[in-house]
């Protein structure tokens, strides 16, 4: 049995696979001059590197290229490839879709509240020393929130394609 998509869903599945390449190459931009003002500029760098929360910073920063960057980039491909290879269009063009919004509002919401812990965290409070440390969990529970919303993303994106790919042989051997 094979799924066609209607004209809407083929522009729309279009539409996304190219948004998800899109928004690889602007989070590779943005985590490729992060990384160069980390390491080039001086008084950033040391912020970064001495601060008690400049860590987060960084994890930041990894985040931006490894579920921006990166894993954009393999969303699409595959979101293109996997169909082919299968012989026949993805499962749900509207899983897709959610997969697009869902992924991006946890990735840019894990960044925030990353960024926001390294900066706050490292900003010296003479009334209260553990004041920072109280705010930083705070922020860090926030991005694990955005961080589960990354994962479902993730899994919503693996059934679709699994879906998609199930049944290849029968439907090579049916073809041939």
């Amino acid at each position: 049995m094979s799924i066609e998509l209607s004209k809407d869903q083929r522009e729309d599945y279009t539409r996304y696979t190219l948004w998800f390449i899109y928004l690889c190459i602007i989070y590779s931009i943005i985590g490729f001059g992060w990384g160069a003002l980390m390491g080039g500029i001086k008084p950033f760098r040391d912020f970064v590197e001495y601060s008690a929360f400049g860590k987060f910073i960084v994890l930041a920063h990894a985040h931006i290229n490894l579920l921006g960057w990166v894993e954009m980039a393999i969303f699409g491909a595959l979101y293109y490839v996997v169909p082919r290879l299968a012989g026949r269009p993805i499962y749900s063009v509207n899983l897709v879709k959610v997969h697009f919004w869902i992924h991006n509002f946890g990735l840019v919401g894990m960044v925030v509240f990353f960024s926001l812990a390294g900066l706050i965290g490292g900003l010296p409070n003479g009334t209260d020393p553990d004041a920072p440390a109280r705010t930083v969990s705070h922020l860090l529970a926030f991005a694990g929130i955005f961080g589960t919303l990354v994962l479902l993303a993730n899994c919503i994106w693996g059934y679709n394609l699994f879906r998609t790919a199930a049944g290849w042989q029968a439907r090579q051997q049916q073809q041939a």
